[in-house]
């Protein structure tokens, strides 16, 4: 990009969201680039899980071969009461082909991405370039950037170019919103997580597993190359966890020695729900982490990001075509709505999760979950194809007529 360059579409936040964005706007015949103010991409992965929505997307724009021969397939997770058994949630009732959760790392889906990206063209994603200010103009947007000392780019030196839209997909901190000065609303809960990567010493395989215990939820997922990813809830914030301390958690909740298990990572997070007031203000937009945070819980931010760049494709290539903004706050009013929708399963999944005194009323919960047919409708829900409208509805079809 010249200094002077008119790009259509430019996309801040090369991230999981943008770069899906810029994808589906290649798609669709519309120029558009990312800048990204990390040099480098990260190796932190808190986001592993691919839900089926999110690899029907791929498949549409014939992506999905990679990611499937990179993660692990996971089709059903096993519910333990303390360290009981009490049974088994499956995902073969849901629709094919993609009867399954992908587990992959953040930082291998990103490599895909931005492979795909530079497939396209070379000059797609420019990394080490951050927003600095922008202003309207009469037909679109104008943006003032920064090049990191020592950035490449076959280009030069990008510190102004004009748009016809902007697009924030630069996180929970988001530079785009703030200088919007769209309002970021919402709140922290008092749940708290520890969360660790270890070599998997577990008898599940590919298999899930997840251990409602009087202390709290533990649950874990397979990774590539022989590890599994643990993460258990915490009584409070724990600021630099160890493995060992993790490593008890395990032990206390579920039985399982992990003491001998190499550990590759260890994190702590808290929750929070927060949603933009609105996805759209004039010329620029939001998606993904810039627009709305959710609880990790669930594994729905990253694709809930994905859904909104599905959305936000097909809005600019309506309003590119037609010049009309009606399209883009159509666009920010059904993802915000699709947004709340995915704060209250967040919810639902953490309260699950939660220290109960009462373990009777929670085996009760976790057998009618797991054992009967209402388990398709949990999985459903889980995998982000029933909102919990719909799995009420669906709980009153199972038990009227099952």
């Amino acid at each position: 990009m010249a200094k002077t360059n008119h790009i259509p579409v430019l996309i801040v936040g090369g991230g999981p969201t943008g770069l899906f964005l810029a994808l589906s706007l290649s798609n669709l015949g519309i120029d558009c680039r990312v800048i990204e103010k990390n040099e480098a991409p990260t190796q932190h992965s808190r986001s592993i899980g691919i839900h089926p929505p999110s690899l029907e997307l791929f498949d549409r724009l014939g992506l999905v071969k990679p990611f499937l021969q990179e993660g692990i397939l996971i089709r059903k997770g096993h519910a333990y009461l303390n360290q009981s058994w009490i049974g088994m949630v499956g995902f073969d009732s849901l629709p094919a082909p993609h009867q399954y959760v992908l587990s992959l790392p953040q930082s291998q889906t990103e490599t895909i991405l931005e492979a795909a990206c530079q497939e396209v063209d070379s000059s797609m994603v420019r990394r080490g370039v951050t927003l600095t200010s922008y202003e309207t103009t009469q037909d679109g947007v104008r943006v003032h950037m920064q090049a990191a000392h020592g950035a490449k780019s076959t280009d030069g030196d990008v510190e102004e170019a004009t748009c016809d839209i902007l697009v924030g997909c630069d996180g929970k901190r988001s530079v785009v919103r703030e200088l919007a000065g769209i309002a970021f609303n919402g709140s922290h809960y008092p749940d708290t997580y520890m969360m660790g990567d270890f070599e998997d010493t577990t008898p599940f395989g590919e298999d899930a597993m997840i251990t409602l215990h009087q202390d709290g939820l533990v649950e874990c997922f397979p990774l590539a190359k022989g590890r599994r990813r643990w993460v258990v809830k915490t009584a409070q914030y724990v600021d630099a966890p160890t493995e060992q301390e993790l490593k008890e958690i395990v032990a206390h909740r579920t039985g399982f020695d992990l003491r001998q298990a190499q550990c590759t990572m260890t994190s702590s997070f808290g929750v929070q729900h927060y949603i933009a007031e609105t996805f759209a203000k004039g010329r620029v937009v939001l998606a993904g982490d810039a627009a709305h945070v959710v609880s990790p819980i669930g594994g729905q931010g990253m694709n809930l990001g994905w859904l909104d760049g599905e959305a936000l494709a097909k809005a600019l290539h309506a309003f590119l075509s037609t010049q009309n903004e009606r399209h883009l706050q159509d666009y920010s009013k059904r993802q915000r709505s699709i947004a709340r929708q995915a704060g209250k399963r967040a919810e639902w999944n953490m309260r699950l999760g939660r220290s109960f005194k009462n373990r009777w009323v929670k085996r009760w919960m976790l057998y009618l979950f797991v054992r009967t047919p209402i388990q398709r409708v949990l999985a459903q829900l889980f995998t982000m194809q029933k909102n919990l409208q719909k799995l009420i509805h669906g709980l009153l079809i199972t038990t009227n007529y099952k």
